[in-house]
């Protein structure tokens, strides 16, 4: 558990497409077996520590006569960023995919000081 002490809490929220393999017959369309795609999201902003991220599927477009094998998760996380990873195998075909996203950890406040 995350506890917040007397630091501010900023929230940041966002959405990425993280491929459209469809349209030029990427990988994740067209390939078998394990397959992967990996985007960086930046922070507009840095948090005062690492802060909790939740990442979940917006939008799916995938192919449905094969089974409908999906993964997604985040890793490398910091104060200044972190990674989506979406991960897919065996004969799925995805078409699409689209990740949002929300940071929630301790910020610096206006009022804030050095010691």
């Amino acid at each position: 558990m995350q506890k917040f002490g007397f630091s501010a809490v900023g929230v940041l929220q966002g959405s990425v497409q993280m491929f459209s393999a469809f349209e030029d017959n990427g990988i994740m369309w067209t390939g078998h077996g394990p397959r992967r795609e990996t985007r960086r999201i930046d922070f507009s902003e840095p948090f005062q520590t690492v802060p909790v991220i939740h990442v979940s599927i917006s939008m799916w477009d995938i192919e449905s006569s094969a089974n409908q094998r999906a993964d997604i998760a985040t890793q490398n996380i910091t104060a200044e960023g972190f990674d989506i990873v979406f991960r897919t195998w065996g004969d799925t075909r995805v078409a699409r995919i689209r990740a949002d996203w929300l940071a929630i950890g301790a910020v610096r406040y206006d009022d804030d000081f050095d010691l």
